[in-house]
């Protein structure tokens, strides 16, 4: 098949939506223009055909199941017409895909590469080293089972983000008008002053304590990396060059770039929503999704931000009725409905928000947190596990 179809639109999450120039919620989401620009990017750099040992046809067919799973039907009719432009057999694999008999219909390497893409949109918890070594049975190279992971991931993110900004266009058709946000960095005072508990904790298999993370494929080595690959490591983090899970991310060093400017955008932006409450976004996906490594990351953070951890004990005991205070119980519910039913979030959850003060960026800021992590978590669900601290004390 082909593969110098050009897939970008001006902005796929705009033309999605769809968003209008000088639409409200338009407005807000190019506030955020680091974010909008990473996105864009990274949808971009996932389907180049620089990206080698997995085609831009695969990588469509991928992106059109993981669209049909998450009922994300605009998305998913841009992948099935840019899956479709390929020519060759690009027919015969979306009437698969469609049809959902893509196992049966569809040839052993793609079936596998579907195989895998299912388990990371519906079931993220059940990835296992078995998974990842079955794409390289398939005859994938480790970059490109990188570039797989990560396309998912994103499509993951990228489902959340649509579904999220559609909510608030309902929201702004209902004439909903949120006040103004607090000032940078202030936790609006209706959470009250909380509770520290001590650390670490450890209900129902979670915990707030840092936790090592191991891969199951084999990482690039600081000593034959690329400039390219240094870079990338260093725009995410200074320690990231220490890291397992940045090392096996810069099989795809492009990718790794365009995802680390939209996580540092997303989670360290100022303005908007205080930082803490984008953490328990971020921890409410993680908790749902069964990250335990991200859960205590974010875990951690949120309590260095807040200076309590009493809502994260209430999240890991049972994230349906976590939450300290009205404005916590909304965030939590409405970033519980957006991580597992993206496809049902509507009007009245923005609505929701909007009630206990949340102004249109911070609703924005809450969107991406969550959306990130639904990336975030099939990349460290999927590519590895973490090291728990009471397995190896039963070992």
């Amino acid at each position: 098949m082909t593969t110098d179809t050009t897939l970008s639109r001006p902005d796929l999450v705009d033309a999605c939506v769809p968003l209008a120039a000088g639409q409200p919620t338009h407005v807000v989401r190019h506030q955020r223009t680091k974010v909008a620009s990473a996105t864009q990017a990274s949808h971009d750099g996932l389907f180049s055909p620089a990206v080698a040992g997995i085609g831009v046809d695969e990588r469509l067919a991928a992106a059109l199941l993981a669209c049909r799973l998450s009922q994300a039907p605009a998305l998913a009719a841009h992948y099935r017409g840019a899956l479709l432009d390929q020519g060759g057999d690009a027919a015969a694999w979306v009437a698969a895909i469609d049809a959902g008999q893509w196992q049966a219909r569809l040839p052993p390497r793609l079936a596998t590469i579907l195989g895998f893409t299912a388990k990371l949109i519906e079931r993220p918890i059940e990835g296992d080293r078995a998974a990842a070594q079955a794409l390289l049975q398939a005859g994938l190279t480790v970059p490109a089972c990188v570039a797989l992971a990560q396309l998912i991931a994103f499509l993951s993110y990228q489902v959340r983000l649509v579904a999220g900004l559609q909510a608030m266009v309902a929201a702004e058709a209902g004439g909903a008008a949120p006040p103004a946000a607090p000032a940078q960095g202030q936790v609006p005072d209706q959470q009250g002053a909380g509770s520290l508990a001590p650390s670490p904790l450890r209900i129902n298999g979670f915990t707030d304590e840092s936790l090592p993370w191991a891969p199951w494929l084999d990482t690039v080595q600081l000593e034959d990396a690329t400039p390219e690959q240094l870079a990338a490591l260093d725009e995410m983090s200074p320690t990231a060059r220490q890291q397992p899970y940045f090392l096996l991310l810069a099989h795809q060093p492009e990718i790794l770039l365009h995802r680390s400017v939209a996580f540092n955008a997303i989670m360290f932006a100022p303005g908007g929503l205080p930082r803490a409450e984008r953490e328990l976004g971020a921890t409410v996906e993680s908790r749902l999704n069964g990250c335990v490594y991200c859960t205590a990351v974010h875990a951690q953070r949120f309590a260095q931000l807040a200076k309590r951890n009493d809502v994260i004990a209430q999240l890991f005991q049972d994230p349906a009725t976590a939450g300290t205070s009205a404005r916590e119980r909304a965030l939590v519910g409405f970033s519980s409905v957006l991580a597992q039913r993206p496809h049902q979030l509507a009007a009245t959850d923005v609505q929701a928000l909007a009630a206990v003060g949340l102004a249109p960026l911070e609703v924005l800021d809450l969107v991406h947190a969550v959306a990130l992590f639904a990336w975030a978590n099939r990349l460290m669900l999927n590519l590895g596990e973490p090291v728990l601290p009471w397995a190896a004390a039963a070992s």
